[in-house]
């Protein structure tokens, strides 16, 4: 079975005020809002360019600076990626709550930065944009 590379194809950015936000992507980078996939009383967008999603997360200042959140990998096989963690003696990404429909775990890299991964996707990468093609893979 040939595999495919994974690849990111979801960011989330943790911002005081996602409508904020989502204007300023929407106007200047083209991107487009995507259905809302989030727990009810979420405050979070999620935009695409076609390509990757972009998830806007409500930063309720509870400690956590504005900025990334997380990355997201689509990737085929996940128990593949745990035995590879595993070998750099990292923690196997753990099963996400059933209220995040777009990734079924998470993992953190060795310095501490949480991702996603996803066999399923992320919605943005299976979705076309009004006249726009998802690059080729790699």
């Amino acid at each position: 079975m040939v595999r495919k590379r994974p690849k990111i194809r979801h960011l989330a950015i943790m911002t005081l005020d996602p409508e904020r936000l989502a204007k300023f992507y929407e106007q200047t980078f083209e991107m487009t809002r995507l259905p809302a996939k989030t727990a009810a009383g979420s405050k979070a967008i999620f935009m695409t360019d076609g390509y990757i999603t972009l998830a806007l997360l409500e930063n309720k200042a509870e400690g956590k600076p504005p900025g990334l959140n997380h990355f997201g990998w689509q990737v085929d096989d996940q128990d593949e990626i745990a035995r590879r963690m595993a070998k750099s003696g990292l923690k196997a990404p753990a099963k996400r709550p059933a209220d995040r429909p777009y990734a079924e775990t998470r993992g953190t890299d060795p310095d501490g930065n949480n991702f996603d991964l996803s066999v399923q996707g992320y919605g943005a990468n299976e979705e076309k944009v009004a006249g726009e093609k998802a690059p080729a893979a790699v």
